[in-house]
Formats: C-alpha cells, structure tokens, sequence
C-alpha cells in the first residue's frame, strides 16, 4: 500500500513570563477566591527570565538543540542542572521572548482588536524586522504601524474591560473586546485566540522554513489546539486553521479545525493521513498553538516547594503530511487504535485499544515497536504536582500488557521501559505533550536507520466538556519507509494497461464468437 509520509516537523515555545501572573487560570481564580493569597504575594519570585528559560534541557529538546536521550543523561529535577549558553533557534523550531511575541500577535491581528503603545512598537518593529523567519516578510512587518498613547490604551483597560498586555511589569497594550454583550467576543477569549493563533503562525513559519517546504504546495491545513473560535450563535465554529494559514503564507490551501482535547493531534494526524492517502490532498499541514489558561497551571505546589514557575512557556507544533515519496517514514494507516464508546475507562482497556489492538492487525508484538509517544509530560513539573511520572506509568503499563501477550518476561520490564520508552520533555500545554513531542526525532531516528517503527499514542479526557464521562484516545504506526512501488502490489501502470489491452482483446473475440 502506498502510504503517506511524514515530511517534516517543527515545535515552537513561547517564554510568557507575565502571562503567568495575569492569564494563567491558576492565577486569574485565585486573584477571584483569595486575592491576598501568600501564594500570589510569592509568585513573581519564583518566575524565570527568558535565558533560564532557553537554558532549560526539555524546553531545548523540544525545539531539537539536544535528543531524548540526553535527558537521561542529566540528574533530575532538570531545573537545578541548568545548561550554559543554550540557543533560543534550534533544529525544529525556537523560543521566543515575551516581548517579540506580544508584537506577532498584533501582526496576526487583522481587526486592529490589539493596541501597543508606540514606543513598545518601535522596540519590538527592530526586534522582529531582523528575526530570521519575519525579516524581509513586509507583508508581515508593515502590520505593527505606529501604536497609540499609553493613555488611550489604558483607557480602554479602564472603561472598556479590554485585556491588559504586559512584559517586563509594565502595560505595553491590550486587547480590546470585539462585540459589547457576547462572551464570546469579549477581550479575554480574544486574546486566547490571539495568542494560539499567533503561536500557530510561529509553527508553521519554523515549519516551511526548517524544511525548505514551498509553501505554494500545501493544499490543506487542520489546526487541533484546544481553543475554540466563534461568536455567540457559532461558538467554536472555527476556523483557527485557515487563519494561520493566512499568516503564513499558505495562499494555495483550505483547511478546518478538529477538537479532541489533548488527543486531537492524533486525531489531526490521521484524518491528515487519509486526506493525501486518497488522493484527496498531496499536502496536509497539522498545527496547532498553545494555551495561556495553562501557564502556572501547577504553580500552587511548586511556590510551596520552592520551586521556579516551570509551566512559563506556550507551545505550538507542526507536522506536514505528504504523498509517499520513497524515503520520509510511513503512516500505517492500516495500524491505528482508538478509544471506542465500549471500550471502557481503565487503564488496561484504553491501552490494550490504543496499543495491542493495531500491532495485533499487524501481527506485531509490543516489542516491536522500538520506541511508543504517549503523553510526554516533564516529569520535573509533574511530580512535584502529585501527579508523578507520566510517560513512566505509561510504559508500565504497556510493558505489563506485553507480559500478560508473553511479548517479554516479567523481569523484563524495566529494561522495556529503558528501551523502548523515553524520559518526558513537553510543556503541560494540555494537546502539546500528547504524542507528537516524537515525531520530528522519529522522523529522524528513521531516516537515520536508527529504528524501525515507532506508535504515536494521543490521550483526551472528554469529560472536561461535561458532555459525556468517556475517555478517548487514539494511535498509529509509523514506519520506517521501505521504497515506494509504482503502484499497489508492485504492479506498474504500463502492466495494468496490458492487462487491460489483453482482457478487452477477450472479451471482443467472445463476442466475435457468439
């Protein structure tokens, strides 16, 4: 069968250490609940600068300056083994300050809904206009204008209940609401969508630009974040996709939304996958950008442990999915797992359907697999949250299912876990950690001959929505790329022609027959 490939992938962070304080949800309910609260008094001091943040080894394994398995090479917790003179561009993509973000999003801002004040403008215009993916893209640059008076924007804070933008401590801009009584129209959830869309955009230029991708050949664009876009008679109508699309310079493609909570980039991915492998598309972009309500999310129990706000950062990524070339891995759209209405809720029943489920369609056994993303999480924030090593209770359970399959011996697991598993590296951003943190390594890893196949398991708890108590998830194979045939079976287009010429010659001289 010829499948569709992975042909390239970038991941982005942005370091929003404001944001923390004035946009995470943590904060925003405790400033409701307890604005006296300790823990808003000791916040600011337990936030990182920008180079402590670059310096930091999962954020830098996440845009691609150093590997998976460089994290076991460091003692744990990460924080307290900084690296030295670690760069903001990597591999995959980049990290981007506060203050140059603040300026992407007034360029992705086509309604003049965000005002900077001047002088913040003509900072943050010399910052940008030399940024190696927006210097020279005047399209893009000519967006800041001038800015207003700082008085005029804190007007509109004042009396019009627009959103602050801060950096540095002080008020640079806002966002101001774009309708009078719909919620969702109002300056907070615009500047969520603002904020993933810009942190989108920034994927996707990291995207075309570190895999030399013409832009003109994408065709379809499916943006999975977990923010939702709409008005008050549409509420997450949508359309987050076609929107970065813009922005980035996709002139030639379409594209929608698909929500699955933290599964939907999964979700993304396959329905990518189908699109180019019927014919559909050629080239499909997944992206997504990143949350502000889960900056701090944690940030109650690392201030009590006297830690460093460590969720100060907004994720994005994005991943091309093309027509089979021969060489990029393979989407086994054949191997996929998903979570069914009657799969039920523990753990043994969602990973067996994610998991055993398609290896067991490709006769493979669970140590086939050489290396399984499942919700990649940085265990440096994780456990002192309670919630302990995630990628880590994964890989047991699919090395104990693999015991239960006689795939390997009990006293085999942990050296499953060692190998076939990974440390966890990604932002908690919710969508971000949940299997595609992998895939541009895998990519790697494949083209390299360094393995053979590798299984991108997304994860998503539904009931959050209160719509329903179910679970979710779903998974792939991605393979190594054995050569492309010409056509299915190894049959080329001049055989088929024969065959064809033969079986019409067949059927005239049967008629001539009769």
């Amino acid at each position: 069968m010829n499948y569709p490939v992975v042909k390239g992938a970038s991941y982005i962070l942005v370091h929003a250490e404001d944001m923390v304080i004035h946009n995470g949800t943590t904060q925003s309910t405790e400033r409701v609940i307890n604005p006296d609260s300790e823990y808003l008094k000791k916040l600011p001091n337990h936030l990182r600068s920008f180079d402590e943040a670059v310096n930091y080894l999962p954020n830098q394994v996440y845009i691609g300056n150093y590997k998976p398995e460089d994290l076991k090479n460091q003692q744990q917790p990460w924080y307290q083994n900084p690296l030295k003179d670690a760069d903001r561009f990597g591999k995959f993509g980049e990290m981007m300050p506060e203050d140059e973000f603040i300026g992407l999003i007034k360029i992705v801002d086509v309604f003049d809904l965000v005002k900077l004040t001047k002088e913040f403008t003509e900072e943050v215009k010399a910052k940008l206009e030399v940024h190696p993916l927006i210097k020279g893209r005047e399209d893009l640059i000519s967006r800041l204008k001038t800015g207003d008076e700082l008085s005029d924007i804190e007007k509109l804070i004042d009396e019009q209940g627009a959103e602050p933008l801060i950096t540095g401590g002080n008020t640079v801009g806002c966002v101001k609401r774009a309708h009078d009584v719909d919620e969702n129209l109002s300056a907070h959830v615009l500047f969520e969508n603002l904020v993933s869309k810009a942190s989108g955009v920034l994927a996707g230029l990291n995207l075309i630009a570190k895999n030399d991708i013409n832009p003109d050949d994408v065709e379809y664009v499916i943006e999975c974040s977990e923010e939702a876009c709409g008005d008050m008679n549409q509420r997450g109508g949508g359309n987050f996709a076609k929107a970065i699309a813009e922005m980035v310079g996709l002139k030639n493609a379409t594209g929608s939304d698909t929500r699955g909570f933290c599964a939907a980039p999964t979700h993304a991915l396959i329905v990518a996958a189908s699109l180019v492998q019927s014919g559909a598309f050629k080239n499909v972009v997944v992206l997504a950008g990143g949350s502000t309500a889960k900056l701090g999310m944690n940030g109650k129990n690392h201030v009590e442990k006297d830690m460093p706000i460590l969720e100060d950062v907004i994720g994005g990524f994005a991943v091309l999915v093309s027509e089979n070339d021969g060489v990029n891995p393979i989407l086994r759209t054949d191997l996929i797992g998903r979570h069914t209405v009657g799969t039920g809720s523990s753990p043994q029943a969602v990973m067996s359907a994610l998991v055993t489920a398609p290896l067991d369609k490709g006769n493979l056994k669970i140590t086939d697999i050489d290396k399984y993303s499942v919700e990649m999480q940085n265990p440096d924030v994780t456990k002192p949250a309670g919630a302990g090593d995630v990628p880590t209770a994964n890989y047991k359970m699919i090395g104990a299912l693999g015991v239960m399959r006689k795939d390997l011996e009990r006293a085999e697991i942990n050296d499953f876990i060692g190998k076939h598993g990974m440390e966890g590296w990604a932002p908690t951003q919710g969508h971000i950690p949940s299997g595609v943190p992998y895939l541009g390594f895998a990519r790697e890893d494949m083209l390299e001959d360094k393995i053979q196949r590798a299984m991108i398991v997304g994860k998503g708890s539904l009931f959050l929505g209160r719509m329903t108590n179910l679970f979710d998830g779903v998974s792939i194979v991605v393979e190594k790329n054995p050569g492309k045939a010409d056509e299915e079976k190894g049959v080329s287009e001049e055989e088929v022609r024969k065959l064809v010429a033969e079986a019409m010659r067949d059927f005239a001289s049967h008629l001539l027959q009769d």
